[in-house]
């Protein structure tokens, strides 16, 4: 089973159910959406979305328009900083599509030699404090759970794990997620990835839990597609619940 959860973006989920169909693949109509909570940048998966939504479709198309913007911003920043043709660079690799985020300037940046790799250029160039960071404050949590929720979807925290938060403000989150109609934790991240901490999470907050790579291109230093761990036996694993919605289909 794949779900395909582009950055608030779901044009390619008509191209993405085709090849999956092709290839005997179950497949699982997502989107990733961009939010706000307490200062920090969070992601919100929506797994089993109809795309078609009204509301989903506007709220993603105001989130992509404010991409765009920023995206200026980053390259004529970088730009100031002696680093030439960013928006372009990122375009041409955003290649069709609609979103431009920054692992595209990333992808540049290694591209053009001034990061070995994605994670560098964040670390150098992208992340807070750096050149071409620039903030940007997203939608609320409880409005990405409205629509994805509206759109018939289930609302999962994407790698909760690399937000770098404290206890504390990770219950707090958690908490508010459950309130809104949050369903399942992600783990993932790759192999090595420690998933005891989120299983304990799940279990207290009472969610399922689903997993992913956080696949976002053919790159180095990027996550491969399906490398992701196993959702043990015993846990309630989101992916039964979206089989069978698919079987009674």
């Amino acid at each position: 089973m794949l779900a395909l959860t582009d950055h608030d973006e779901a044009g390619g989920l008509p191209e993405a159910a085709a090849a999956a169909r092709e290839a005997g693949i179950g497949f699982v109509p997502g989107v990733e959406v961009s939010i706000t909570w307490s200062g920090l940048t969070v992601h919100v998966l929506g797994l089993g979305i109809d795309p078609r939504n009204a509301a989903l479709a506007r709220g993603l198309a105001e989130i992509r328009m404010s991409r765009r913007l920023r995206a200026a911003r980053i390259a004529q920043q970088l730009g100031a900083a002696g680093i030439p043709d960013c928006l372009a660079g990122a375009s041409r690799l955003a290649g069709d599509a609609a979103v431009i985020g920054r692992g595209h300037f990333a992808r540049f940046l290694v591209e053009q030699g001034h990061a070995v790799d994605t994670k560098a250029a964040f670390r150098k160039y992208l992340g807070p404090g750096k050149c071409g960071y620039v903030a940007h404050r997203w939608v609320s949590l409880g409005c990405a759970i409205g629509w994805i929720r509206g759109a018939g979807g289930h609302a999962v925290l994407a790698h909760p794990d690399r937000y770098g938060i404290a206890p504390r403000q990770m219950n707090a989150l958690l908490d508010e997620f459950k309130q809104h109609g949050g369903r399942a934790l992600e783990i993932g991240g790759g192999l090595r990835a420690n998933p005891l901490p989120l299983l304990r999470l799940a279990k207290h907050f009472g969610f399922s839990l689903s997993t992913g790579s956080d696949f976002h291109a053919v790159a180095k230093g990027a996550a491969d597609l399906g490398d992701t761990p196993s959702i043990p036996d015993d846990a309630r694993a989101l992916w039964r619940d979206l089989e069978a919605l698919r079987s009674a289909a």
